[in-house]
């Protein structure tokens, strides 16, 4: 298993958004990934997942499906 970070900036979200929890749950949901975190405040997404289950565009369409619009993904 090889496990990568990644922050996901959720466009227009706000801080005051009761999405936070649609959000994390719509990303927990994408199979590989291991751990999310999101933060209503800085408008971002933190997520831990396998790359080999797992792919950027997955995460990305799980923001959309949530209702909100994903930014520029940074992979760290």
């Amino acid at each position: 298993m090889t496990v990568r970070s990644i922050t996901v900036p959720i466009e227009d979200f706000g801080c005051a958004d009761s999405g936070l929890l649609i959000v994390e749950q719509a990303l927990a949901n994408v199979p590989g990934v291991l751990r999310v975190y999101v933060n209503a405040a800085t408008e971002m997404a933190y997520v831990q997942y396998d790359v080999d289950r797992c792919t950027v565009d997955a995460l990305a369409a799980a923001v959309v499906r949530a209702g909100y619009h994903p930014g520029a993904p940074i992979v760290l």
